[in-house]
């Protein structure tokens, strides 16, 4: 397993080495060693599983704020889907600012992010399963959302806004400029070693 940074410091893409045979493969997606020292440390409280029929439909974007904020390890266990993070620090550089990776069964890649990021995904194949491990316990009286669609992002979503499959909840989600975030910025804040982009 490798570490790779992306655009934004502390979001990271896990690459893990496929071990196969005509059977099929083995490998590793989570070493708590390699991560603490790739990344930093974080304890995993519960893992997630979400489960989308169609391709285009759309989940996001999702956070928690403090105190109970959530990094989140992101994998795709069947299908493919695009899955997005958007800095939502206060002062950060990159504040506003996304990371968007193509996470599938097949290339068995997992994001990173670290609290202060906003995350959402769109499918890209039926029959989509997303899973993910936290870093806290899911609290409804402290998830927040910012809208997906938000011209100000500039994410290229691979659906039309007008063809995507999503809740009620998410369509009514407050733009960027609307967003009332208590996550702010500060070097190793709450990055850990992966504030160091590789």
């Amino acid at each position: 397993m490798h570490f790779e940074g992306t655009t934004i410091e502390g979001v990271i893409l896990l690459v893990s080495k496929k071990f196969g045979d005509p059977r099929g493969y083995f490998m590793e997606t989570y070493r708590k060693n390699l991560f603490e020292s790739e990344v930093g440390s974080f304890t995993f409280v519960q893992d997630n599983r979400s489960y989308s029929a169609e391709a285009g439909t759309v989940r996001g974007l999702h956070f928690q704020i403090h105190p109970h904020a959530q990094g989140k390890l992101v994998s795709c266990s069947s299908g493919a889907l695009l899955d997005v993070a958007v800095d939502i620090r206060i002062g950060s550089p990159t504040y506003g600012k996304f990371v968007a990776v193509e996470l599938s069964a097949e290339n068995a890649l997992q994001l990173w992010l670290p609290p202060g990021f906003a995350h959402g995904f769109c499918t890209l194949t039926a029959d989509t399963v997303i899973t993910y491990k936290v870093t806290d316990y899911y609290s409804a009286e402290h998830e927040r959302g910012l809208l997906w669609s938000d011209p100000a992002l500039g994410i290229e979503w691979p659906v039309a806004a007008d063809k995507a499959i999503l809740s009620e909840k998410d369509r009514g989600q407050p733009a960027l400029s609307e967003l009332q975030s208590n996550f702010s910025y500060a070097v190793n804040d709450e990055l850990g070693r992966s504030s160091r982009i590789r």
